[in-house]
């Protein structure tokens, strides 16, 4: 297969309880994501709810990192319901099959990690669904990967924006020895 055209975009969990997210979500996909692209969600409050459980019962990096990938699973079947033509998929290779058919393909993430070349990144809450997107785009040989978020990024690098807590600390090294273009929207400002 090859994926070198295509685009990974990942939409922040902190979109998922906004209202206009499927409507602001399919406009901004129609006039800027190329067809050749796989949707990642975020956790959104699913995980955060686990990192709640996380503190108040040290349920463990382990049991919380699966918890949390499960809660992309729930949000990628959300995206699934509010963008037609979509399909959930466990890992790129379906991916080139779904733009043929012009389908937009959505990543399952707990079923992309349990295949053992994904499942490098460490499971701590230092790595979220920013580096999972990145892990992606690595494995698909993505040129870009765009990360749709509720705030703007700040100046800088993506060092830059680890440093100041915009996208995980675990980004930067995924994306280490890559020529792989980074560029943050704020979806909840884009079109104004």
């Amino acid at each position: 297969m090859n994926m070198i055209r295509s685009t990974i975009i990942k939409i922040g969990g902190s979109l998922f309880d906004w209202p206009d997210l499927g409507p602001r979500l399919r406009d901004w996909l129609d006039r800027y994501a190329p067809p050749e692209c796989i949707l990642v969600p975020g956790g959104g409050r699913f995980a955060d709810i686990i990192r709640d459980l996380d503190r108040a019962h040290g349920i463990g990096d382990e049991v919380a990192h699966r918890m949390a990938l499960h809660a992309m699973t729930i949000n990628a079947q959300l995206l699934a319901a509010l963008i037609p033509g979509s399909c959930v998929i466990d890992g790129p290779d379906l991916a080139e099959l779904l733009w043929e058919q012009n389908r937009r393909p959505i990543l399952d993430a707990l079923a992309f990690c349990e295949s053992d070349e994904a499942d490098s990144l460490p499971h701590t809450w230092a790595v979220t669904s920013d580096s999972m997107a990145a892990r992606l785009a690595v494995v698909a040989r993505a040129t870009e990967l765009v990360l749709l978020k509720s705030a703007s990024p700040p100046p800088g690098d993506v060092a830059a924006w680890a440093e100041c807590g915009y996208v995980d600390s675990w980004l930067p090294r995924v994306l280490a020895g890559t020529d792989i273009r980074v560029r943050a929207v704020n979806l909840r400002r884009c079109g104004e």
